[in-house]
């Protein structure tokens, strides 16, 4: 059993030694789920339109995390831009493998007009896994919370440029996904 994930900078673990994506396969290699990461630091969605063909297609993983976002939101790609892109990946995906598809936002900012950028991308993957049935990761909302009921602050779970969590935040990252990940993944893959 594969699950894909493809995205940008956070997902390939930009500026860490150790992902998100590096947990959860740690996590559930042992149940025999199989995590392939195509993902490419600074890609947008449109990256992740234009490669479908040769980074997610030929694996016909039987889970897809598309995890854009963050680098469209400060590249400049319109909202409607990626809504159709998004849309696009999943209607490639659901017509070549049909697999269970899931849609992940990133972490919350400081900068109320960061924030509001973002905000725009993570209701339009809201707004996009309602349309089309897939699977939706509020990691900004888990995040939120998670330093609420912590006491922690922001600035602990970033590096430098917020724009990228730290190794602590890719922590975060994990455990938002697996909490959605092991309501989903058949009993013998979840730990």
């Amino acid at each position: 059993m594969k699950l894909l994930i493809r995205g940008g900078s956070i997902s390939a673990g930009h500026g860490v030694s150790r992902s998100y994506v590096d947990i959860l396969r740690e996590r559930y290699a042992p149940g025999g789920l199989e995590i392939i990461n195509r993902s490419r630091a600074k890609e947008t969605s449109f990256d992740g339109v234009m490669s479908f063909h040769e980074d997610i297609e030929p694996f016909s993983p039987e889970f897809l995390m598309l995890h854009f976002g963050i680098d469209d939101a400060f590249s400049g790609v319109y909202r409607s831009e990626f809504k159709e892109n998004i849309v696009r990946m999943i209607r490639l995906a659901v017509d070549g493998f049909y697999p269970v598809i899931l849609l992940a936002s990133s972490h919350p900012f400081e900068s109320e007009e960061d924030m509001a950028a973002v905000n725009i991308y993570y209701r339009t993957m809201r707004e996009v896994a309602e349309d089309l049935y897939c699977e939706m990761i509020f990691v900004h909302v888990y995040w939120a919370g998670y330093l609420l009921g912590n006491r922690f602050h922001h600035r602990d779970f970033v590096q430098k440029d917020e724009r990228y969590p730290n190794e602590k935040g890719h922590e975060i990252f994990a455990e938002a996904i697996m909490q959605r990940l092991n309501r989903i993944l058949p009993l013998e893959v979840a730990p």
